[in-house]
């Protein structure tokens, strides 16, 4: 079942999800920021923070675990039933006990905000009724971007009609937890198609317990340094202003990073796939076009990023988060620094079972983040936050590699990406001239988008980049089909 989807229909169809999945926000973002200002959004950004500790234990390691079990049994229904329902009911138990504890604890301390902290409780709940891990494992892509599209356009008009001032604020997180909860739910319509019903007898819910917890504790070290920065934040700065504007900058360059990520969601479990049937001689294939394909798509965007920002923020934004467009220009090197250390461990660690890595990797990035955030908020508040995301995120991609180095390829890694470079720099430098002569505004926004676009396709043609011309004259070719030209 497994070997004969195609990996590229795959990765289209969780590109779309990963996007839309962020794009709500993105769209909704200019209008929200103007009506919510930077404080509001600081109030949500620093409550969703303290949520989200709750639903990382909640979810305990059970996501990559699960997707990793149901990529190696994609040919064998009882064995996807099994482990699909063990781990229902071991995220049953995680819930319940980290919704009581969240909701006791939200009574004492969270003041005036009580009503935000009470609605995004439901964020615990969507706990366990994710089922896109397991959708993922089945390397079933399409379904899912059908369902969660319909519910994103319906969180987007509901946004628009309810939300019209800052006393709107519980409206907007309402929304912001319950159309996600939604389309969780929807998603359990697709599972008939997979796995039978529970056997309740024979449920082990804490059989793989021990490996759960190894996928776990990466998880958490991870959760210090993308959601304990925003509680630094807002301790250390002790305002929710700074809050606000990193929000919107980490949100900027999660779009584009969903992109690189969404691959290793697709690869992933092809390459558990053939690793579990002895097929281990065709991964590197599948690998080092990974890097390549980070490079390709990723310097454009982290350097693009750069040139445009300065024109992007003020109309987008609006009045009051200029200082967004710095913040956007350092964090938009997360984008390299993430996209390699994502294909490394989704595509190669977690399907290969080399979990430890993955862990001390990760554990050490997060040591780093959270010491340079001690120093570094103090010293230049949400700027010193994404400089230590940064480092950590650098320093994980390394460790990673480094750990592996006799199976893969530090230099041939960074080879494969020197056109890449090259088109990168003289796009920056193009689009960063443009950018000094047009006033901020959506049309030159865009115009900068496409004449770096041009300038970046045009140099990798000049350089006969392999890689980007064959995969151009396959989407060419495909545009004809369609066409019937």
């Amino acid at each position: 079942m497994g070997a004969n989807k195609s990996l590229k229909r795959n990765y289209v169809y969780n590109s779309i999800y990963q996007v839309i999945t962020l794009l709500t926000p993105l769209i909704t973002m200019p209008y929200v920021s103007r009506v919510l200002r930077a404080d509001g959004i600081g109030v949500f950004s620093f409550a969703g923070s303290v949520v989200n500790y709750f639903v990382l234990f909640a979810s305990m390691g059970i996501a990559a675990y699960g997707r990793r079990e149901i990529s190696y049994y994609q040919d064998d229904r009882a064995k996807r039933t099994m482990i699909f329902w063990n781990l229902k009911c071991l995220a049953a138990i995680n819930v319940s006990v980290c919704l009581t504890l969240y909701l006791t604890l939200t009574e004492i301390f969270s003041g005036a905000n009580f009503t935000i902290y009470l609605i995004l409780s439901m964020n615990i709940l969507s706990v366990f009724l994710d089922v896109i891990w397991f959708l993922n494992g089945v390397e079933d892509f399409g379904k899912v971007v059908i369902k969660d599209t319909a519910v994103r356009i319906a969180h987007i008009v509901f946004i628009f009609t309810f939300v019209k001032t800052k006393a709107d604020l519980p409206i907007y997180v309402f929304s912001s937890v319950f159309f996600p909860l939604l389309g969780n739910a929807l998603m359990w319509s697709f599972l008939h198609n997979y796995i039978d019903g529970p056997d309740f007898k024979s449920l082990k819910p804490f059989q793989d317990i021990r490996v759960i917890w190894m996928l776990f504790v990466p998880a958490i070290a991870v959760e210090v340094y993308t959601v304990l920065d925003k509680t630094m934040i807002g301790i250390i700065t002790e305002g929710t202003f700074e809050n606000g504007y990193y929000e919107q900058a980490l949100k900027v360059a999660r779009v584009t990073l969903s992109l690189i990520t969404s691959l290793g969601l697709v690869v992933g479990p092809r390459i558990g796939y053939l690793f579990f049937n002895n097929r281990k001689e065709e991964i590197p294939h599948y690998l080092y076009i990974s890097y390549r394909f980070v490079w390709c798509i990723g310097v454009p965007m982290c350097l693009g990023m750069i040139g445009i920002s300065d024109n992007f923020v003020p109309w987008f934004f609006g009045r009051g988060f200029e200082k967004v467009a710095s913040l956007i220009k350092i964090s938009s090197f997360l984008i390299l620094a993430v996209g390699i250390s994502s294909t490394t461990a989704s595509q190669y660690l977690i399907p290969t079972k080399r979990h430890n890595i993955f862990t001390m990797a990760v554990a050490v990035g997060a040591a780093v983040n959270f010491t340079l955030n001690i120093f570094f908020i103090r010293m230049f508040q949400s700027y010193g936050a994404i400089a230590a995301s940064l480092i950590a995120e650098t320093a994980i991609a390394l460790m990673e590699i480094y750990s592996v180095r006799k199976e893969i390829s530090l230099t041939k890694i960074l080879l494969c990406g020197k056109n890449y470079y090259a088109a990168g720099i003289v796009m920056l430098a193009v689009v960063y001239m443009t950018g000094k002569k047009l006033a901020p505004s959506l049309v030159n926004t865009f115009a900068m988008i496409f004449e770096g676009a041009f300038v970046y396709m045009l140099m990798l043609f000049v350089l006969r980049d392999w890689f980007f011309i064959d995969n151009a004259k396959k989407a060419l070719s495909a545009v004809k089909k369609r066409l019937h030209v």
